[in-house]
């Protein structure tokens, strides 16, 4: 678990090493009984791919949700070793028996229930041969990624049946609509891929229909069990949507350099944030005005050297895989007088 700070000794994020990457505890709390509200106990399967850390799941383990999903194997095994290997779904195609064989360890030894995704015979023939026991059929709904296209979804779970592999039902992913910022138009998309899901779950049997994530929390009625990770600390891109989730992540960056023109430098810039989604935001006054890769330059604002920046990042998946560590901090406004409460590790990077 975590690193609790001493009582009578607090630490200040303002104390920390920079860049630093810090967690609201307020917001998490708050994000984390919202979902629990509208998806209770099964009904969502939490994606730890969104923040890569064993004690964030604890909490959300905690909440009621006690199946997770994962991107990666390392992902499962890192859930596994901290004893959250209740019901463990790899959403992700591996071809790769050795990473496999040692999932299916965990299985044998009665330590995790572990479920792969499946979308070919490849997969099927790889799985088995791993030991894995129990597959998802994942089904292309329109992103295009992974998935088997849907007329062939009832085939490749005979093929996986014949293989002696249990099949728990369908999974898809409606990625390509998670970020659409017109409700309606999100919600139709939603809507259409949810029908091909349905259609192939038809073929498929099983009492698992899994799928969706943070932006289709509230508009996706068709899953049993709801891939969202993000709305835990949410970020700039699913903040558009009007979610009731509120961004509880920032990098704090210390001012470095300021320019003669009023520009300021933060030693915090491309290798700490992700910037797939966009450049970050910038907490308080002043924007952005470029990334590079150990700098962020801003203006706008009124800063001087030595100074406490905090960066919102677009997207906080990648963003949280660069960094080791998650400092959970009493009020993230305050900057660099927040208290750390807790220092959790990023336990769960690496593949």
């Amino acid at each position: 678990m975590g690193t609790r700070q001493d009582v009578g000794a607090p630490v200040k994020a303002g104390d920390l090493a920079t860049p630093a990457l810090l967690a609201d505890a307020g917001v998490l709390e708050c994000n984390v009984a919202t979902m629990a509200a509208g998806r209770p106990g099964p009904a969502l399967r939490p994606h730890v791919k969104a923040f890569k850390c064993t004690p964030m799941a604890a909490v959300l383990k905690g909440a009621g949700h006690s199946a997770f999903c994962c991107a990666t194997t390392r992902e499962v095994d890192g859930m596994v070793e901290a004893g959250l290997g209740d019901d463990l779904l790899l959403a992700n195609e591996v071809v790769d028996i050795t990473r496999l064989a040692a999932l299916a360890a965990h299985i044998a030894a009665g330590r995790a229930r572990i479920t792969v995704a499946v979308d070919s015979n490849e997969t099927i023939t790889a799985a088995s041969a791993a030991g894995i026991t129990e597959v998802l059929v994942d089904v292309d709904v329109g992103m295009p990624r992974c998935g088997c296209h849907p007329d062939e979804a009832g085939s490749i779970a005979d093929t996986a049946r014949q293989a002696g592999l249990h099949v728990r039902g369908v999974m898809g992913y409606e990625g390509h609509m998670m970020h659409e910022a017109d409700r309606d138009t999100r919600e139709a998309g939603v809507g259409r891929s949810m029908a091909i899901l349905e259609s192939a779950h038809d073929q498929v049997g099983g009492e698992v229909v899994s799928g969706g994530g943070t932006g289709s929390f509230d508009c996706n009625d068709t899953v049993t069990e709801l891939q969202a990770g993000s709305y835990v600390l949410m970020d700039g891109a699913y903040a558009r949507l009007g979610l009731p989730f509120e961004e509880g992540l920032v990098v704090s960056g210390t001012v470095v350099s300021v320019g003669a023109g009023g520009h300021a430098v933060l030693d915090a810039g491309l290798k700490a944030l992700a910037m797939d989604s966009g450049p970050p935001g910038l907490q308080g006054s002043g924007k952005v005005l470029f990334c590079a890769d150990e700098h962020t330059t801003v203006v706008g604002g009124n800063w001087t050297v030595g100074d406490r920046v905090g960066l919102r990042p677009a997207h906080i998946d990648p963003t949280i895989s660069k960094h080791q560590h998650i400092h959970l901090v009493d009020d993230i406004t305050s900057g660099g007088d927040a208290e750390v409460v807790e220092t959790w590790p990023v336990d769960l990077r690496g593949w």
